[in-house]
This record gives structure tokens, C-alpha cells and sequence, in this order.
């Protein structure tokens, strides 16, 4: 929908791509949908569900063996994402890369978009 031709709309990194595999697995779904919610302290805050079917408005990435589906209208703030994966002794999860954020919160669990 926002893409641009022969370029993903966001990347995955190699440990990503590897746990977003996994929970396909051990959830038998079809991708994670990655979303845009409004919430927390900056604003909006980043979702992820696991998905069953996919909607034809989704824009989808693969790689290797890893599928994520960005919602309709999350699209536009998503381009140019990097989702990663981090490991550390006190926690582990995701964490987004975006150049579309210009303000998050202390605990990086909420996000600010520019206004328009």
C-alpha cells in the first residue's frame, strides 16, 4: 500500500526472523501482524498477534521462514522498520528500529510519530 517497488517494507533481523519462526511454529499460525495502537506515556504503542489468516490488505514480509503482516493502518509508520530480537540477563523481546519515531518513552514500550 506505501511501499515502494523492490523494497521491503520493513527488514527483520537474522535473531528476529528466527523467534518470530519459532512462535509460527508453536503457535501453528501464519505470521505475527504487527500494528500501531494508541496508548502508553508518548502516545502510540506497537502491537503483535498472532495470525490465523491473512487479511489481503496486509502488507506482507517474509524471511527466512519468518512471515509478518503490517496492518492497513500501520503501514505508513511502520516503513523502513527493523525488527530485531535481544537477549539480556534481566529480559528479551523484540525491539522495533523505526525512522518514522521521534519520541519514545524511558521504557521503549510507547512512541511518537511527527505531526502533520
Amino acid at each position: 500500500m506505501f511501499g515502494i517497488p523492490g523494497k521491503q517494507a520493513l527488514t527483520m533481523t537474522a535473531a528476529a526472523a528466527s523467534q518470530i519462526s519459532r512462535l509460527m511454529a508453536k503457535q501453528d499460525s501464519k505470521g505475527l501482524r504487527i500494528g500501531i495502537k494508541k496508548g502508553g506515556c508518548a502516545g502510540m504503542e506497537y502491537t503483535m498477534d498472532y495470525v490465523s489468516e491473512i487479511d489481503p490488505l496486509d502488507e506482507v514480509v517474509e524471511q527466512d521462514g519468518a512471515r509478518v503482516m503490517i496492518a492497513p493502518m500501520a503501514q505508513m509508520f511502520l516503513f523502513g522498520t527493523e525488527i530485531d530480537y535481544e537477549t539480556s540477563l534481566l529480559e528479551s523481546g523484540f525491539k522495533f528500529r523505526n525512522p518514522n519515531v521521534v519520541e519514545a518513552c524511558g521504557c521503549g514500550e510507547s512512541i511518537k510519530f511527527a505531526e502533520s
